[in-house]
């Protein structure tokens, strides 16, 4: 996991300063500091941004479709749980050890002929919020774990009756080796 997050951020590193430009452009009303202690990144948080009159501040962080440039995906995965060594771990959705208050999904990803890219959609999702919606429709984190253990050969998608799979999403099983995500 450590190797896979540190070629993640190598990866989105070179995204930043067209992400950057998308934030002083779109978000007048507030400041922003990039984060690049590994140790706050691996509490997720890749970007303080700073509400100019009231002062507030907003933990996100960034997840990048990096490998999918010059493509557009309608979808974006959330992950859940994940195993490590044959153990399962949590997945950053639901880890009460990071301090995430908004994802930045960054998805379409654009690049020219020199590899320099040149643009990409930017969702933020309030995660207290996704969390609270789920809950609210009956998937906690303790629901959704228990319906990831009763689907342990499931691989690929599982559509769920308290979601629309078109819009609001799905389970998705990878193998073992990979991660389970939403």
């Amino acid at each position: 996991m450590e190797s896979n997050f540190k070629a993640d951020l190598s990866k989105e590193k070179q995204l930043t300063p067209l992400l950057d430009y998308y934030y002083q452009k779109h978000l007048k009303h507030y400041t922003f500091e990039r984060v690049s202690q590994l140790k706050q990144q691996l509490l997720g948080i890749d970007l303080i941004l700073k509400d100019r009159q009231s002062g507030k501040q907003f933990y996100l962080d960034e997840k990048a479709q990096m490998d999918y440039i010059n493509e557009s995906l309608p979808t974006f995965a959330f992950e859940l749980f994940y195993q490590k060594d044959g153990v399962k771990k949590q997945g950053w959705l639901f880890d009460a050890s990071k301090k995430t208050q908004f994802y930045a999904l960054i998805t379409s990803i654009f690049s020219d002929e020199k590899f320099e890219f040149t643009s990409c959609n930017i969702t933020f999702v309030n995660r207290e919020k996704l969390i609270f919606l789920l809950d609210k429709k009956g998937l906690s984190r303790t629901c959704l774990e228990q319906i990831i253990a009763d689907k342990q050969k499931v691989h690929g998608k599982l559509v769920l009756g308290q979601l629309n799979a078109k819009n609001e999403g799905y389970l998705f099983f990878l193998p073992k080796t990979k991660r389970k995500n939403l």
